[in-house]
């Protein structure tokens, strides 16, 4: 079957390169798509594209994967966004689980603690990077950098939840927006994503929409009534099953609640699940937080797949009568059907109505000011690393009305700071790539801990 010239065989195979090569985070994945969607396939063209991508990011949850999902779909209707959806995460699920299988059976394996030493120590220095990356991108005046500053106060002094961080930003940048400020409607966006521009009309998709992108209430009620049973009655059913205190159905609940009000980004979503499953949940350490982190960073598909390693880890902690194994499997699942399964939701819900949101100045403006604030979410989880994986002492003060725990100096592990430190030096002074630099700290771990047996 043909839709648009494409045959659907070939757009799996499309779909399973792409989700194959998606290492490096959102920015990497994107171009990626881009690479080959757009300029080696030119199934879609550089507008149509990029509408997409902005589209894809006023929704919560990962950004690439629905874009994905909206590429599929716009090509070959429902089964195209499903399979380019589901192909996208399938690499990074399979290899997260198999990495957890190895971490719970051997992780006290000397090769295998060095190897994890190794990898946080460079997964701090790229959150860094991560902070100034977007930083450059969006923080174009002092107004929005004024929002960055006052998000990472509002977290890391005072606690403020993730969520009302993210609203209140939006509401400011929509306010602004509305208002025509200047500081709030000038530049940001994603602008060029790629080296070559491909015309809409050059495209195999043209520029006319296709029939079955049009708006049309009743499918599309119909399909997010679908996809609503698929994500909220297996965690309706964990809740009366086993009532709200299985770790099964806060896995449900709390992955849930995350693919609502997680906009920003994958380390934006990031710093909200290490706040609540470290804190709140027992979860996970700070330390088994970047350990997953970076199984994410170097396995093809979203970072967001870090969180199935989360639910892994919670459900082996406490999987009651349940052989442990099987219950950190099963969580592993759970979270990452439940992180998913809304994405998919947002994309057929409401991409026929996408054109609506084009050149909508205000809408534009929300999704600047919110990735301004990201910003300073992301130095918060910046921060939140560097005092659990360089201290191992931490001290409360009293500073402007808030408890802040800092650091002792004399508790700092100088072996974390020294990989740290080389990781820094190889990423900003001598620019090389996040995988050659993740791979090789996780080597001259393994080496460390074989010597020094990581004492």
């Amino acid at each position: 079957m043909k839709d648009h010239g494409v045959p659907f065989s070939e757009a799996m195979k499309v779909w399973a390169r792409i989700a194959a090569l998606s290492f490096g985070g959102p920015a990497g994945q994107i171009a990626v798509m881009h690479r080959i969607i757009v300029e080696e396939k030119k199934w879609i063209g550089e507008n149509r594209f990029l509408h997409a991508l902005n589209y894809c990011t006023l929704l919560p949850g990962p950004e690439a994967q629905q874009l994905a999902i909206y590429i599929g779909w716009l090509m070959h209707k429902t089964k195209g966004g499903l399979v380019a959806g589901t192909l996208f995460v399938l690499p990074g699920l399979l290899a997260i689980m198999a990495l957890s299988w190895v971490y719970v059976l051997l992780g006290k394996v000397t090769m295998v603690q060095g190897l994890f030493f190794g990898l946080k120590a460079a997964v701090l220095v790229i959150v860094i990077e991560a902070v100034l990356r977007v930083g450059r991108r969006a923080l174009k005046n002092n107004t929005l950098r004024g929002m960055a500053v006052a998000a990472f106060v509002a977290l890391f002094f005072y606690d403020v939840p993730f969520p009302a961080v993210i609203l209140a930003a939006g509401v400011i940048g929509y306010l602004g927006g509305r208002a025509g400020l200047a500081t709030f409607t000038a530049g940001g966006g994603h602008g060029k994503v790629g080296a070559k521009q491909v015309a809409d009309a050059d495209s195999l998709l043209g520029e006319e929409t296709p029939d079955h992108a049009r708006p049309n209430l009743r499918w599309s009620l119909s399909i997010a009534t679908i996809l609503l049973a698929l994500w909220l009655v297996p965690v309706a059913a964990l809740y009366l099953a086993l009532g709200g205190d299985n770790v099964f159905t806060q896995i449900a609940v709390f992955f849930s609640k995350m693919a609502v009000v997680t906009f920003g980004g994958a380390y934006a979503v990031l710093a909200y699940v290490a706040q609540q499953a470290v804190d709140t949940y027992q979860w996970v350490t700070p330390g088994e937080m970047l350990d997953g982190l970076g199984m994410a960073e170097t396995t093809p598909g979203p970072l967001i797949m870090v969180t199935q390693f989360v639910g892994f880890l919670g459900a082996w902690r406490q999987p009651g009568s349940m052989n442990p194994l099987l219950a950190a499997t099963l969580g592993g699942l759970l979270t990452t059907w439940v992180t998913f399964v809304p994405c998919f939701l947002w994309i057929f819900f409401g991409a026929p109505f996408v054109e609506a949101l084009r050149a909508n100045r205000a809408l534009g403006a929300a999704m600047g000011a919110i990735t301004a604030a990201v910003v300073g979410v992301i130095l918060n989880l910046a921060v939140w690393f560097a005092l659990n994986v360089l201290f191992s002492e931490r001290t409360p003060v009293r500073f402007l009305g808030a408890t802040v725990d800092l650091p002792v100096l004399g508790s700092v592990d100088l072996a974390s700071l020294a990989f740290s430190l080389a990781a820094a030096v190889a990423i900003f002074r001598f620019k090389i790539g996040m995988i050659p630099v993740l791979l090789t700290s996780a080597l001259a771990g393994v080496v460390y801990f074989l010597i020094a047996g990581g004492e």
